[in-house]
C-alpha cells in the first residue's frame, strides 16, 4: 500500500499498514518485532506530521492518501 505522500517514514508506514488491518499497539509491536513504546512513538509522529488528532483520523487520512 504505497501512500501518495512521502510524509511518513518507511518504519511509520509499516506501523500504519498494521493499523489499517485493525491491530492495536501490542499486536503491532508483536507483528513487527518492536516495543509497544516504539509503536506509540511512530503513531505519535504520524499524528503530528499529518495534523490528525487521533488514530481514527489517521486511518481516514491513510485511506484518502492511497
Amino acid at each position: 500500500m504505497p501512500l501518495a505522500t512521502s510524509r511518513v517514514t518507511p518504519a511509520e508506514h509499516h506501523v500504519l499498514r498494521q493499523l489499517l488491518r485493525g491491530l492495536g499497539n501490542q499486536a503491532i509491536a508483536a507483528e513487527l518485532a518492536l516495543s509497544p513504546r516504539t509503536v506509540e512513538s511512530h503513531i505519535s509522529h504520524m499524528l503530528a506530521k499529518t495534523g490528525c488528532r487521533n488514530r481514527t483520523q489517521l486511518l481516514l487520512w491513510a485511506l484518502t492518501e492511497r
